[in-house]
């Protein structure tokens, strides 16, 4: 069912961000920068430039560097056009010891324009913040490609931290976007299609404490990692959190990490905790697969204690077709506390069109919410051929909110820590199974009722996505029958369900949930 471009389109990704950051070659152009320096001087190491200002009289060649001195700071903006080469790159850095800071106040601390192969590394760059004057992107990047962003600290912009729009062979790397308003870090296409913004790689990225934008009155702001109108987007080990607490409205609300009209999008290997939204707004939540996104995967994430659902599956009115998504081997704890999913898991469609929102695979997924639902409906749900297997969900008392409609449910686990088993109004399981016809095959039933022994259920401390593959909490301890009771899904239903689960390790098939080993 789920489309196998995406597999492809995660090989391609994962080979563009393994490329190393070179230095600057000595036998090129190096235009240096000091606070002790002249505008007068030729910019050579030993007879450096002063100011930013600076480099609008310079022509750049392919090959030709910008280098800050280190713990210096520089006022104004670095603002760049030229196309260089792979083998000739231009370079944006820091040299000497410690980062070089860009105190850009009210505007764009480094904005690149229809530019190609720029290597910017090892910059720190401040706003005069979100609410005290400024009202720009701390980096913009538009029009480019082949450009590689490492290393960076960007804080204090009305925007995004960092703003790539209609780019293409672009890697984001250890980029700490915190204390902007829209959000750390989005990318963003041409609204004409998704085909402008190609290519992304975001990784070992983390956006923290980005509230919300008080210029943005009509939409959502506040999002830690957001990308939309692109294709073939990869974000891995990447951490946002007490995001979107500060926008200003009611409505639509941010999420922690999250795409939008956009295809082959992979979020794996990331953390996304305690973000919020507005008082009475929506949203709010970790991860989410949002309008019009098609054959895309989030897996191997945690999510815990978001005011929104850990995991949104969301439709909205207006968008493309959303369809070919899976959600697999994640972990969700305690989220949707606040706004209106109040579950780990959370499906919502507001197009009214089942024709606009099918095909969804959920499966080994662990959803422990000793607060509210597992799984939650909003009344706008109107889907096809959504199936969940393999998961654990345990909630509070009620196990689901709103109406499962003809969702596939097959070899789940259920289980309700106030009352055993309690959905749509039934206490007895056995009696729900026959009543809707689910958590059967072949005439046997294969759901289950049961309370795991998880290694350390509640665990809400985690907060290092670097290090996420050895976050074990919910590991099965001891005997029970959630690790003989999967079902394998590929030779049932020709599903590809990967080589790897939660904590990395290869996927034992007779367990349920996210981690398949002990």
């Amino acid at each position: 069912m789920i489309a196998k471009n995406i597999f492809i389109a995660l090989f391609f990704v994962i080979a563009a961000v393994s490329q190393a950051f070179p230095f600057p070659p000595a036998n090129r152009t190096s235009y240096y920068f000091s606070n002790e320096g002249n505008d007068k001087n030729d910019g050579s190491i030993n007879h450096p430039f002063k100011t930013l200002a600076r480099i609008k009289t310079i022509h750049f060649n392919a090959g030709d560097s910008i280098l800050l001195k280190g713990n210096e700071i520089f006022n104004d903006s670095i603002v760049l056009t030229t196309n260089a080469t792979a083998e000739k790159p231009v370079f944006i850095t820091s040299y000497g010891n410690g980062n070089a800071v860009i105190n850009a106040c009210n505007g764009t601390a480094i904005a690149i324009y229809q530019s190609s192969f720029i290597y910017i590394k090892n910059i720190i760059c401040k706003g005069s913040g979100r609410k005290n004057g400024n009202i720009k992107n701390g980096i913009l990047i538009s029009d480019c490609n082949n450009i590689n962003v490492e290393n960076i600290d960007v804080s204090d912009f009305q925007k995004s931290g960092l703003q790539l729009y209609n780019c293409k062979n672009t890697t984001l790397n250890n980029i700490n976007a915190h204390d902007n308003g829209a959000a750390g870090i989005g990318v963003e296409g041409d609204f004409s299609n998704k085909l402008g913004s190609r290519n992304i790689v975001v990784t070992n990225c983390t956006a923290v404490n980005n509230p919300g934008d008080p210029g943005n009155l009509d939409n959502h702001s506040g999002n830690g990692i957001v990308v939309g109108h692109c294709t073939n987007v990869l974000i891995d080990h990447c951490m946002a959190t007490n995001n979107g607490w500060d926008m200003p409205r009611i409505g639509n609300g941010p999420v922690g990490i999250w795409a939008y009209e956009a295809d082959s999008v992979i979020i794996q290997h990331c953390l996304s905790y305690k973000n919020k939204t507005s008082p009475g707004a929506a949203d709010g939540g970790g991860f989410d697969l949002d309008g019009g996104v098609t054959n895309s995967i989030v897996q191997y994430c945690l999510s815990y204690q978001n005011q929104g659902s850990g995991y949104c599956i969301f439709q909205y009115w207006g968008a493309s077709p959303w369809c070919n998504n899976i959600f697999r081997f994640n972990i969700s704890i305690d989220d949707g506390l606040v706004s209106d999913s109040r579950a780990g898991v959370y499906v919502w469609n507001s197009s009214g069109d089942s024709n606009q929102f099918y095909n969804c695979d959920v499966y080994n997924n662990t959803v422990y919410n000793s607060k509210e639902a597992a799984l939650s409906y909003s009344e706008k749900s109107t889907r096809k051929h959504f199936r969940f297997f393999n998961n654990i969900f345990i909630g509070k008392d009620s196990l689901i909110r709103g109406h499962k409609g003809i969702d596939t449910f097959l070899a789940n686990d259920w289980y309700s820590l106030e009352k055993k088993f309690n959905a749509d109004g039934m206490s007895d399981f056995k009696a729900w199974i026959s009543k809707y016809n689910i958590e059967q095959l072949n005439g046997k039933t294969i759901g289950l009722n049961v309370l795991p022994s998880f290694k350390k259920a509640d665990d809400t401390t985690f907060a290092d996505a670097s290090k996420i593959i050895n976050f074990d909490s919910y590991k099965i301890i001891g005997s029970s029958s959630v690790i003989q009771s999967g079902i394998d899904l590929q030779s049932l239903f020709n599903i590809n369900i990967g080589d790897k689960d939660f904590n990395g390790e290869s996927i034992n098939t007779k367990y349920l949930g996210a981690c398949t080993h002990p």
